[in-house]
């Protein structure tokens, strides 16, 4: 019997579980990248080791037992795990049964966006249960779109997360939450991302003109909008793109000419402003013309149906077909 079989055996006869998959997303049209790990180990133990960047990981199953600075780190479900760039630590299985956990790299500068001193966090465990699944949900998101999220979208979202961590939890001194004139940022941002609708900058190209930092512009047009800025544009995309499909136009063609990636990425965003697919959409208007058309025929009349979730009433838009959610 090998050493894995007897493994196996005291598992109660199944082999161990050792995966990682490594995944890069890219965060910003042309900007830097962020590397994220999904781990599932039975009995893997890292060696002593340390990254350049720091590790923030969210622990999804079993528990992990991490010797850092000195000590002992128990890490399980819905923790958050901080680990300083620099220090050397290592990783193991706590007991029988293994653990899991998603992982981010982020430069310390990604932290200090929203901070007026350098990231520190003096333990390595937060717990912080709607922080841990909003990094769970990103991480998750990011390493499995395989290129369908949208640079903007990554570069909005990870760093609002990453200070709102070092803003909670770290001993870093915070930015001031207000930022001035945030009515006329969010109206430069809205004017620009309209304008280079098809190769919108960066955030970090949207902030330097403004002297702001990313977290700084973000915050001031959500504080404005309401909203992120990759949202602002989508939801500019599909007002843009619905004009397109009133024209007669196809939903992959719609797609190419007001930026989004595929038809499928129209359709996902559709759905979340509209509540129906593109292709429904169109159908019921090339159906509410034909029937202008015929009642124009009987009286001489021209009817204007009203809408209502961009379908005429008496004709509901079918709200299965297509992916994405609202």
């Amino acid at each position: 019997m090998t050493a894995a079989d007897g493994e196996a055996k005291a598992a109660g006869g199944r082999r161990p579980r050792e995966q990682a998959f490594w995944a890069r997303a890219p965060l910003g049209p042309g900007g830097d990248s962020l590397d994220l790990l999904t781990a599932r180990f039975d009995r893997h133990r890292y060696a002593p080791h340390y990254h350049e960047e720091f590790t923030v990981g969210v622990g999804v199953g079993g528990c992990e037992v991490i010797d850092y600075r000195g000590g002992r780190v128990d890490a399980g479900p819905g923790s958050i795990v901080v680990l300083a760039a620099g220090e050397v630590h290592t990783g193991g299985p706590a007991a029988l049964g293994g653990y899991a956990y998603r992982a981010m790299y982020p430069l310390p500068s990604l932290l200090a966006e929203g901070t007026a001193t350098p990231p520190h966090f003096r333990e390595a465990v937060v717990d912080d249960p709607e922080l841990a699944a909003a990094l769970r949900a990103a991480h998750t998101e990011l390493s499995g779109a395989r290129g369908r999220v949208d640079p903007l979208e990554a570069e909005s979202r990870v760093p609002w997360l990453l200070t709102a961590l070092a803003r909670r939890h770290g001993a870093a001194r915070p930015l001031a939450d207000r930022v001035p004139g945030a009515d006329h940022i969010a109206r430069a941002v809205r004017e620009r991302l309209a304008d280079e609708l098809l190769a919108p900058p960066s955030l970090a190209e949207l902030a330097a003109p403004l002297g702001l930092s990313r977290y700084q512009l973000l915050r001031a047009f959500r504080t404005s909008t309401g909203l992120p800025p990759y949202a602002w544009l989508a939801q500019y995309r599909v007002t843009r793109a619905r004009a397109h499909l009133d024209a007669g136009l196809r939903p992959a063609e719609a797609a190419s000419l007001v930026g989004f990636a595929d038809q499928a990425h129209l359709t996902r965003w559709f759905r979340r402003v509209l509540g129906v697919t593109p292709a429904a959409y169109r159908n019921s208007v090339q159906d509410a013309g034909r029937r202008r058309g015929a009642d124009s025929r009987h009286d001489g009349t021209r009817l204007v149906p009203l809408l209502t979730h961009g379908g005429p009433v008496g004709h509901p838009v079918s709200h299965d077909q297509g992916g994405g959610r609202q």
